[in-house]
């Protein structure tokens, strides 16, 4: 986990889950590799980590990746990071967290909007501003009601990667139940989304290293 990921999260646990008291928290792919969400989870949850492979900080190891060991509505909050990315089938594990969440629960994910390739055991996806919805429309189809509740792409600080972060809540009748978001409080990012907002706040439409190339040559553009 890099430097912008442990940031989005510590975000997101002070704007979504400030009081973790008896909450339940389920990490998918939690196992510890250059830190972990559970470092900067508030105290006083019950955090459960989930992985289909043994580790530091993986406190159940998943028969089925595409099956959580959970109670259909019995979660509070499903985090996870750096990890939809190595998923074969993340449309699958989407609606699986909305089974387990309970209506008011909430999904944090974040992944890579690029980045070098790296097999954890394998790696197939980045995320662009539009995933988030696209994971909403998925779950509409399966007799969900979910909302993407924000997204955003964070811009590089010490390494390459921009990270897609996206929070869901499950079922939009319960959407006064958080009226927070981390996009009121940062700006250093793009292509921001925010229910109840039209359009894109700060959009850019070439990556971050296109960008910058741009900048430096005065001559690249963005290609279809």
């Amino acid at each position: 986990m890099h430097p912008t990921a442990i940031d989005n999260g510590r975000l997101f646990f002070e704007r979504y889950v400030a009081d973790a008291t008896g909450k339940t928290i389920v990490d998918v792919g939690a196992q510890n590799v250059n830190g972990s969400l559970r470092d900067v989870c508030p105290p006083g949850a019950r955090y459960l980590g989930v992985d289909f492979a043994a580790g530091e900080g993986v406190d159940i190891v998943l028969d089925d990746p595409y099956r959580l060991p959970f109670e259909s509505s019995s979660v509070d909050v499903v985090v996870s990071s750096s990890c939809f990315e190595h998923i074969e089938f993340f449309w699958l594990m989407f609606n699986e967290i909305l089974r387990v969440l309970k209506p008011s629960g909430i999904f944090y994910m974040n992944a890579p909007s690029n980045g070098e390739f790296h097999r954890y055991p394998v790696d197939c996806w980045r995320f662009y501003p539009d995933s988030g919805q696209a994971l909403v429309n998925w779950g509409a189809r399966a007799g969900y009601h979910p909302v993407l509740l924000e997204s955003f792409t964070t811009r590089q600080r010490l390494d390459v990667w921009n990270d897609y972060v996206a929070v869901f809540l499950k079922d939009q009748s319960t959407l006064a139940e958080h009226p927070h978001r981390i996009l009121d409080r940062i700006d250093n990012y793009t292509n921001g989304q925010v229910h109840g907002r039209a359009g894109f706040l700060q959009p850019q439409t070439a990556p971050e290293d296109l960008a910058k190339l741009q900048r430096l040559t005065g001559s690249l553009k963005p290609t279809e």
